[in-house]
């Protein structure tokens, strides 16, 4: 369904779009998105979650823009074996995920110019925001089903009217994960953006939890729910324009925020575990060589090379190949040559990150 005379209005939204169904079902949200919280403090390297789940949210947010690639080839690339295009876009897209939160770390605000830079990072171009007509979103048979703001001074207006409605917590008393939603419909609709506005806006997605204090880190990644309930997704976008159906959009959000919580929490519960079996064995068999710095390391990335320990443990070259020969020697990498070098590789990180709750949850 498309509506022909819909023009984007500038936020705050309408009042009264806080629900008894949003209000209880938001309760739910929190409660995941702080237990996920807590739960991601047991980690003892913040790199390590950052680094494997920014990953798995890359491959999957640009696998709703039909970008596929597989997890071997994704980690080969995160190691800088380059291996084709989609996968090079994938990792483009965890690269602008990490330098975002960086900048939300730094300067606790997500401006227009740091949107910019993320997308900048995104699409490895300096195109910058829309400043000419002709964008329309069409569905899958060519028909136009949306027509974003045309002019270069309508997205500019309703970028800036967006930026203070991310920044500003004065400009509306919405509770900040209703505000997600709002904010990631509104991104989608002004599509500021020749290409990436869908990576972009999820994107926003996490780094305004971050940013509200709702998570220390990105770790909450939506796209897996996404992509497992696509069709639903752009129909609740489409829904608020064609039918003000702000309800169905923020429950859509809200739940997703709920499932990927739970899911995330039993992920780092089995990283967790993962990584004290590792530990037992090492401290067992190769006590000598043992560190907790170590045992970091081999988390970090799913494929681990030696220049990693050089210069995260401050070891020669030679020292740092025997210590992950030996490692390898007890079952816990496999070591694999690619062109004239050597790598390890954790398979069972890989299994963990690659089998974490992989069934579908829809909205009930």
């Amino acid at each position: 369904m498309t509506n022909e005379t819909f023009v984007l209005p500038p936020l705050p939204p309408p009042q009264g779009i806080e629900t008894i169904a949003i209000l209880k079902q938001l309760a739910q949200s929190h409660r995941y998105l702080a237990e996920l919280k807590g739960t991601s403090k047991t980690i003892p390297n913040e790199s390590i979650l950052i680094n494997t789940l920014t990953l798995q949210e890359a491959k999957d947010s640009s696998e709703i823009e039909n970008i596929v690639t597989t997890h071997d080839d994704l980690y080969k690339e995160n190691i800088l074996i380059h291996t084709n295009p989609a996968t090079k876009e994938v990792y483009n897209y965890a690269q602008g995920l990490k330098l975002g939160f960086e900048i939300v770390r730094k300067e606790h605000l997500l401006l227009n110019k740091h949107i910019l830079t993320i997308q900048k990072e995104l699409l490895e171009n300096n195109a910058g925001f829309r400043t000419q007509g002709g964008t329309k979103l069409v569905n899958s048979q060519g028909q136009t089903v949306y027509t974003p703001p045309q002019s270069a001074t309508e997205v500019l207006d309703l970028m800036s009217n967006l930026e203070k409605f991310i920044n500003d917590n004065e400009f509306s008393d919405l509770d900040p994960l209703i505000k997600m939603a709002i904010i990631h419909y509104q991104f989608e609709s002004i599509h500021p953006f020749y290409d990436g506005n869908g990576r972009t806006g999820r994107i926003i997605n996490i780094l305004y939890l971050v940013l509200q204090g709702l998570l220390d880190i990105p770790i909450l990644y939506l796209s897996r729910y996404i992509t497992q309930n696509k069709a639903e997704y752009y129909q609740v976008l489409q829904d608020v324009r064609t039918k003000n159906d702000w309800e169905h959009l923020i429950l859509y959000f809200l739940k997703s925020v709920e499932v990927t919580a739970m899911q995330s929490i039993d992920l780092i519960t089995n990283i967790n575990v993962l990584m004290q079996d590792y530990k037992d064995k090492l401290r067992l068999e190769l006590p000598k060589i043992y560190s907790q710095d170590l045992l970091n390391i081999l988390f970090k990335n799913p494929y681990t090379k030696i220049e990693f320990l050089e210069k995260e443990l401050g070891i020669a070259r030679q020292t740092a190949s025997i210590y992950l020969d030996k490692i390898a020697s007890i079952g816990l990498l496999e070591k694999v040559k690619v062109k004239n070098s050597n790598y390890y590789m954790n398979n069972s990180l890989i299994d963990c990150l690659i089998n974490s709750n992989v069934r579908k949850t829809e909205i009930s």
